[in-house]
């Protein structure tokens, strides 16, 4: 079993609430729109003896770019998973995403981006779409969101939505 904490849009914040989830979590994935090397570092040194999972974002500048990737591909707990920022939306898939699903035929698709949080079955693609909403406080979002959960042999368990006031 494998603990995840998951974030997106953190625009450059930083909440100090989120070293909580860092410190339960065996890994920690982002997926992208980090905002600043101030929050990449504090990640990352936060999180020196865990597995993290980075994409970038749109709003990424070279120097977080040149730290992380445009997406990611791995398995774990016998799910393929697939994180990139912009996917499109739900069912409606970007071109490039379309092609990476083609190409990994991932179980799980993570993306960020659209600062809507949304966990739900996809039956055209046969996957799982997890987008985390937005963590940071920039944006049209009202609330501040990211997700806790647990991968285990094919299963996601104990889903939970973590909330905070923008």
């Amino acid at each position: 079993m494998t603990k995840i904490f998951l974030l997106s849009d953190t625009h450059g914040y930083w909440n100090t609430e989120w070293i909580k989830y860092f410190q339960q979590a065996d890994e920690v994935w982002h997926a992208g729109d980090i905002g600043n090397d101030n929050v990449l570092n504090t990640i990352q040194s936060l999180c020196k003896n865990k597995t993290i999972r980075i994409v970038y974002g749109n709003i990424d500048e070279s120097d977080i770019r040149t730290q992380t990737n445009e997406y990611l591909y791995f398995e774990l707990e016998n799910f393929k998973i697939l994180i990139t920022h912009i996917a499109g939306t739900y069912g409606k898939y970007s071109t490039s995403t379309q092609k990476l699903i083609q190409n990994y035929h991932p179980d799980i698709l993570v993306c960020g981006h659209s600062h809507i949080l949304k966990v739900k079955w996809d039956n055209a693609y046969n996957l799982w779409y997890i987008n985390p909403g937005a963590a940071g406080k920039y944006g049209v979002h009202k609330v501040c969101t990211a997700l806790f959960f647990e991968l285990d042999s094919g299963k996601i368990l104990n889903m939970k939505i973590i909330e905070w006031e923008k």
